[in-house]
C-alpha cells in the first residue's frame, strides 16, 4: 500500500465525508482495475444508460449480478479494501457493487448533484465509494462535493432529465427535493481534486455530488467501487417497497433485498461478498 491511512485523513473522511487518496493504486492495481472496467463495457446490463445533453457520449453502467466474477481479483489484490477499512476504523468490509462512466467524443453534460444513497437501500456510518478515473482529470473538471452534506438531508434522487437536475426520481414527498445546487453554488461548500491515475477519491454515499462535463477532445474513463462495513442497516427507499423479483429473474442483486430484510436489518446478503475481516 502506497498510501498511509491515521488518525488525521480518518477524521477528515468523519467530517467531510470525501478525502482524496493520492498514489494509493500502484501500476498493478491500477491494470487490475482497468481491467475489470474493460470487462463491465464489454458485459453491459439491460439498464446501461447514455445521457443526452451534449454532443458527446456519456454512458453509465452498474450493479450486473455476475460482475464479482470479473471483479474478485481487483477487490482482493489492490489495497481498496484496507484503505477503507483504515478510513472507518473498523476492520470488516463487504463488496456492495461496482459503477462504470464513460465520457468521450466531444462537449457532455455534466453530472447532476445527487446523493448515491437516494438510490440505494442503505444507511450506515461505514460505506465508501472509491472514485477511480483512468485518466488525469483537472480539478475543474473533476468530479465535485459538497463537503459535510451527509450530515444533513437525504434528498430525492434525480432523475437525470436533461430539462431539470432537480426533477425527482420518486416525487411521492417521502423525501425533499434537490436543492439546485449548480444555480446556488457559492452556498455551498463545493470541494474537488485534481487527479492522476493512482490517485483515488473516497466519499460517503450520503455526500451531495456531480461531475463537471467532459471538454471537446477531453476522455475520462471512471471506474467506482461501493464497500459497506458491520454497520451497514437495510433502509427501504419509496420505489423500492415491498418489490419482491423472483431469483431467478433478477438481474442485480438490490431486486432480492425487500423479499428477505425488513428496515433496520444488517444490510447482508450472500451476493455482497465479504472481503475483509479481522
Amino acid at each position: 500500500m502506497t498510501t498511509a491511512v491515521g488518525a488525521e485523513l480518518r477524521e477528515a473522511f468523519r467530517k467531510d465525508g470525501v478525502v482524496c487518496l493520492r498514489g494509493a493504486f500502484d501500476a498493478r492495481a491500477l491494470r487490475l482495475a482497468q481491467d475489470a472496467f474493460e470487462w463491465s463495457l464489454a458485459h453491459p446490463t439491460a439498464s446501461a444508460m447514455r445521457y443526452g445533453g451534449g454532443e458527446g457520449l456519456f454512458y453509465q453502467d452498474l450493479a450486473r449480478r455476475d460482475a464479482w466474477t470479473a471483479y474478485e481479483r481487483l477487490v482482493r489484490e489492490s489495497p481498496a479494501a484496507d484503505l477503507v477499512a483504515a478510513l472507518w476504523g473498523a476492520p470488516d468490509v463487504w463488496f456492495m457493487y461496482e459503477q462504470v462512466f464513460l465520457k468521450e467524443g466531444g462537449e457532455t453534460r455534466r453530472t447532476p448533484w445527487h446523493q448515491d444513497a437516494s438510490y440505494l437501500p442503505v444507511h450506515g456510518e461505514q460505506l465508501a465509494v472509491m472514485w477511480i478515473s483512468f485518466d488525469p482529470v483537472a480539478k475543474d473538471q473533476s468530479l465535485e462535493l459538497v463537503r459535510g452534506s451527509h450530515h444533513g438531508v437525504l434528498y430525492d434522487g434525480s432523475r437525470f432529465d436533461p430539462s431539470d437536475d432537480t426533477a425527482p426520481l420518486y416525487g411521492d414527498g417521502t423525501l425533499p427535493r434537490l436543492p439546485d445546487v449548480e444555480a446556488e453554488r457559492a452556498r455551498f461548500d463545493i470541494v474537488s481534486f485534481g487527479v492522476e491515475p493512482g490517485d483515488v477519491v473516497v466519499f460517503h454515499p450520503a455526500l451531495l455530488h456531480g461531475g463537471a462535463a467532459t471538454r471537446r477532445g477531453a476522455r475520462r474513463r471512471t471506474l467506482s467501487l461501493r464497500f459497506f462495513g458491520a454497520d451497514a442497516t437495510y433502509a427501504a427507499r419509496p420505489g423500492m417497497r415491498q418489490v419482491v423479483i423472483d431469483e431467478a429473474k433478477a438481474t442485480s442483486v438490490f431486486q432480492l433485498l425487500p423479499g428477505v430484510l425488513s428496515p433496520g436489518d444488517p444490510f447482508r446478503h450472500p451476493g455482497f461478498p465479504k472481503v475483509r475481516t479481522r
